[in-house]
């Protein structure tokens, strides 16, 4: 950008990464405007101790709330998303992932005061990576999806791409399996493995490690968010992905870490399949979302697996290893009281 920005509107701000965006451009200096819903929950925030956050209420399907949001603001971080691998509304989807990005696109068109969108994407968008490692070029087939969220993500996706063309600045940014400390949300998902893991009801591997995905830290994401707004170029894609590795890699690693036994025997995935469709079966009667569903076991038959050099050649990205961030996050499990070892 020719000249810092004074004020930034981040959608999504309650979130697990939107509320470490937040946080991370507090500590730029900047003034942040933190678009949440009446109803969110808002912990993630630094409300009562900084005086550069405010906070602007509603939703990103509702287009008024959120061109009165953009009023003064230089730059919008889109991060808002519904972030599940299963709903009983699978509309919801496409009403807030691809509705929602619409309106902001809408909202940046009537804003005269907006100068660059950063769009976050996922890497779910690009498809899966079947025995190689994908970059940027790749492009969904838009044929298969493993779950609502992927096929919502790659429509949204498609909308980005063209509102790049048609000249709106925007920068694409496609994160990998995010994971960190904090909230214990959907976007989250490591760390409710690591609960159930340590927990004993998740006593063995999941699958055989034929999966790989790509593991970021959410605090490397959110730099990655602003090393893109300060670095990035305009109509770009930028995968923030990081080290790719299989859910037994996950667990060996944090077997050393924590010094404790590694799962003797792995669970096929077909049995867990059963157990996501029994999960699903009782979140309708309930109403409880559950952990694993058997769009979860989809996705694990597949590869997600990413380079980030072109963020790390363009955005100065250097993610941490799993290694690393896993050495960060146990204890912080262990030291809220969500795990024992």
């Amino acid at each position: 950008m020719d000249a810092k920005p004074t004020r930034v509107l981040v959608t999504g701000a309650s979130g697990y990464l939107g509320g470490f965006l937040c946080r991370a451009l507090l500590d730029e200096g900047l003034l942040v405007r933190a678009f949440v819903r009446r109803t969110s929950e808002l912990s993630s925030l630094p409300i009562s101790t900084s005086h550069s956050l405010e906070l602007a209420y509603g939703d990103v399907t509702d287009l008024p709330s959120l061109l009165a949001a953009c009023h003064d603001c230089d730059v919008i971080f889109h991060s808002a998303a519904l972030v599940e691998p299963w709903l009983p509304s699978p509309s919801q989807f496409l009403s807030v992932n691809v509705g929602g990005l619409k309106n902001v696109l809408q909202a940046f068109k009537d804003s005269n005061t907006l100068k660059k969108l950063i769009y976050t994407s996922s890497f779910f968008a690009l498809g899966p990576t079947n025995g190689y490692v994908g970059d940027e070029k790749q492009i969904h087939a838009g044929k298969v999806f493993c779950t609502e969220y992927e096929k919502s993500k790659v429509i949204a996706d498609k909308l980005a791409l063209e509102a790049a063309q048609d000249g709106i600045p925007i920068i694409l940014l496609y994160p990998g399996v995010i994971y960190g400390p904090g909230k214990l949300t959907a976007g989250n998902i490591l760390a409710h493995i690591m609960i159930e893991r340590f927990s004993g009801r998740l006593p063995g591997y999941i699958g055989y490690g034929n999966d790989k995905e790509s593991f970021c830290h959410v605090e490397d994401v959110a730099k990655g968010h602003i090393a893109a707004m300060y670095k990035g170029r305009l109509g770009e894609r930028y995968l923030l992905t990081g080290e790719n590795a299989s859910l037994k890699d996950v667990f060996d690693i944090s077997a050393l870490i924590t010094n404790t036994r590694k799962p003797l025997f792995h669970i096929p995935l077909w049995l867990i399949e059963i157990y996501g469709w029994i999960s699903v079966f009782f979140a309708r009667l309930t109403g409880k979302l559950p952990l694993i569903s058997y769009p979860t076991v989809r996705v694990l038959r597949h590869q997600w697996a990413y380079s980030w050099n072109k963020a790390k050649e363009e955005l100065d990205y250097n993610p941490r290893t799993l290694n690393e961030g896993l050495a960060e996050v146990l204890p912080w499990l262990r030291s809220v009281g969500l795990i024992k070892y």
